[in-house]
């Protein structure tokens, strides 16, 4: 057995023995995958298993990530920091070899997936952020960002939409330094492709501006290698390998059958596998000393790979210092000094402003000390208000011009104004590929109510932790006569329900800015910033509290905070005004009211408990909590339905196609019916 072979059957027997012993998982597609990602991992990933986090690295996704025993292998065999005690423990509690990948870059996995067509998309989003940084920071003769992105995607990651969204985007940026290798083996897990995927797969790629490449063997390592130099050699259209695969290659009985792709083989099927590929029986997990000597030579190669580029980049510093310094700063995700001081200030009394478009004003201010930042909208920039003014277009040079209707500026890939067209689900995925890459702060941008074609992307950037923005607009029934279609109504409960998601919802332009700068300086998970399309006046701060208090989630807005209240009104967003009305009015007729603003529920919950119970005291139950959505979230600080203490005021049906303010005043979102229901609360009788 030549050395190619035996490597590629130790990726092929570790795969197996981790799925056997853990009784669960994916046999089939390692073991037909495995001579494409040999190839890949020993002849052209550039990668340093020492340092993992080296900025110029390529890229490597396992998009088909059930087949994560693959990635461990390879892992492991390569020297990274993936002991065999982790294979042995696959898919077992408090592993770090789950049963699909998740992001753990420290031991070299690049982005969490198993949710197909993920991976594809978050990949076009590492080749993108690697265009944006070259463009920015590379200059004749120290070219200092040079790297690819790979992927290995399965037949249902290209069935999958999201793949065909970000595949169109793709070739259309013309990311030449994108590699996938399709693991085309004809089975997915309910039997043949042929059920219900039988397109020309290389035509439709080709259509999308793909460069395409067909290997009939997948076990032909020198015409996998061969396709993979032209694709190294394509500088404009993004490669897609197709490669006839046989899934559970090897095995006697399970090789190209649908009961191989989710189920271990078996203990009877394992040890005749290892009998027709010349493998040892005995013991499990066994890797030959050749094999792993051979594997083991990328801990040398990528550490010379690192070596001459830190030789390079000590080069640019010398010739570029203030770009050096940029760069550093880009990559410590450190932001200028000063930028606090300049988050716009809007003055009360002039004309009243949507937050969305306050959103846009503090955006553009805080680029200059914020140049990491990068994105875009779902084709909705007039209307989100998030375009870097001036700042250009994502775009291949040469391709538009200043005059194309929508354009901002320049089309150059060093632009940081992304225009994704109407594809909300790969928008969202290629904004994790741009954080997953480094270097980088994304945001992404479309209405709430679009929010639900986000929503898979979004969760796995939330169990990634990313920093992410997402920027969401026309923020309820207030959006108007475009009726129950686009209004958000259970949105913001389901964005506060997933784990390290940060809403939040500010209730004027001055709440805006320190959104704003919550959004910049919260890490550990992504931020929903949630804005209004109508316009809402600028709280007089001189009259009621500071809006840096929204730096704590929630805060006493209206009422002295020493005089303990007999009523609290708890809103968010647009809906604080009325509340504020009914204040007033409250206060004039005796009663000690309070405000609380509460933009953020997250950021409140981390408050210590007295600062909590200082906005909140818990011996004051008559409370109502007012907000245009579903009402789920705030019995908490209400109390239930059954107390008749507190209530909320919010919507537990569809909204309606009228006027934006006949739909706030149908739905209760007034002075007058807080008042009432203020009033009945308190046992008072209802004034005429």
């Amino acid at each position: 057995m030549d050395i190619d072979q035996l490597c590629i059957n130790t990726i092929r027997m570790l795969a197996v023995d981790m799925v056997q012993k853990a009784n669960s998982g994916h046999p089939g597609m390692p073991m037909g995958a495995a001579p494409m990602a040999y190839v890949l991992w020993s002849r052209f990933l550039k990668f340093n298993p020492g340092d993992p986090k080296w900025p110029d690295r390529d890229r490597f996704i396992l998009s088909a990530g059930h087949g994560s025993a693959l990635l461990y292998a390879l892992l492991h065999l390569t020297g990274y920091d993936m002991p065999m005690e982790e294979l042995k423990n696959f898919r077992q509690w408090g592993s770090h070899t789950p049963g699909h990948p998740e992001y753990d870059l420290e031991r070299g996995v690049e982005c969490t997936t198993g949710p197909l067509g993920q991976g594809f998309a978050d990949g076009v989003g590492m080749a993108m952020a690697e265009k944006f940084l070259s463009a920015n920071f590379n200059r004749p003769g120290h070219e200092i960002v040079d790297h690819c992105t790979y992927a290995i995607a399965s037949d249902g990651d290209l069935m999958e939409g999201i793949s065909s969204e970000a595949a169109s985007l793709a070739g259309h940026f013309k990311l030449g330094k994108l590699i996938y290798l399709y693991d085309n083996n004809h089975i997915s897990l309910a039997g043949s492709t042929e059920l219900t995927f039988t397109e020309d797969v290389a035509r439709r790629f080709e259509g999308h501006g793909w460069h395409v490449r067909k290997i009939e063997d997948g076990n032909d390592v020198e015409a996998i290698s061969g396709a993979l130099e032209a694709a190294r050699a394509e500088p404009e259209r993004p490669s897609l390998v197709i490669v006839r695969t046989h899934i559970a290659y090897g095995s006697p009985h399970k090789q190209d059958t649908f009961e191989s792709h989710g189920s271990p083989l078996g203990e009877e099927e394992v040890r005749l596998t290892k009998q027709n590929l010349d493998w040892p029986l005995e013991p499990a997990f066994h890797i030959p000393e050749e094999a792993l000597k051979k594997f083991r030579t990328a801990l040398s190669r990528g550490q010379k790979s690192e070596e001459d580029w830190q030789r390079k980049m000590t080069a640019y510093a010398e010739a570029y210092p203030d770009l050096k310094a940029r760069w550093d700063q880009l990559w410590r995700g450190e932001y200028a000094a000063g930028w606090k001081e300049r988050l716009p200030v809007f003055p009360a009394g002039e004309a009243a402003v949507a937050t969305r478009k306050a959103g846009g004003m503090v955006m553009n201010a805080l680029y200059d000390y914020a140049p990491s930042l990068i994105g875009g909208s779902a084709d909705l920039n007039p209307s989100t208000h998030t375009p870097l003014e001036g700042r250009g277009t994502f775009e291949p040079p040469g391709t538009g011009t200043e005059a194309v209707q929508g354009s901002v500026g320049k089309w150059d890939f060093g632009a940081p104004n992304i225009a994704y067209g109407v594809r909300e689900h790969a928008m969202c995925a290629i904004t994790s590929g741009l954080a997953l890459h480094g270097g980088l702060l994304p945001f992404a941008s479309t209405f709430l109510i679009f929010s639900d074609y986000m929503r898979p992307a979004i969760r796995l950037a939330c169990l990634m932790r990313l920093h992410v923005i997402y920027v969401f607009t026309h923020d309820s029934v207030s959006l108007g006569e475009d009726g129950p279609t686009h209004q958000p109504i259970e949105h913001l409960p389901a964005l506060r329900a997933m784990p390290n998601m940060t809403v939040i919802r500010p209730a004027d332009a001055n709440e805006t800015s320190e959104a704003w700068a919550a959004a910049l300086e919260r890490k550990g998970g992504p931020v929903s910033l949630i804005f209004s399309r109508q316009k809402l006046p600028v709280i007089d701060r001189r009259k009621y509290a500071p809006a840096d208090g929204l730096r704590k989630g929630a805060y006493i807005l209206a009422g002295p905070p020493s005089v303990k209240p007999e009523l609290i009104l708890i809103a968010t967003g647009s809906e604080v005004h009325p509340a504020l009305d009914a204040y007033e009015t409250l206060t004039r007729e005796g009663v000690r009211a309070r405000v609380v603003s509460m933009p953020c529920q997250e950021i409140f919950e981390e408050q210590s408990e007295g600062y909590r119970n200082g906005v909140l005291p818990p011996d004051v139950t008559e409370r109502i909590a007012i907000e245009a959505a579903a009402t789920s979230d705030w019995y908490r600080y209400v109390g239930p339905p059954s107390n008749g203490q507190g209530m909320v005021i919010g919507i537990d049906r569809f909204g309606a196609s009228a006027p934006g303010s006949v739909n706030m005043k149908n739905f209760g979102f007034t002075a007058e019916n807080i008042l009432e229901k203020a009033r009945a609360l308190l046992g008072r009788k209802t004034k005429a």
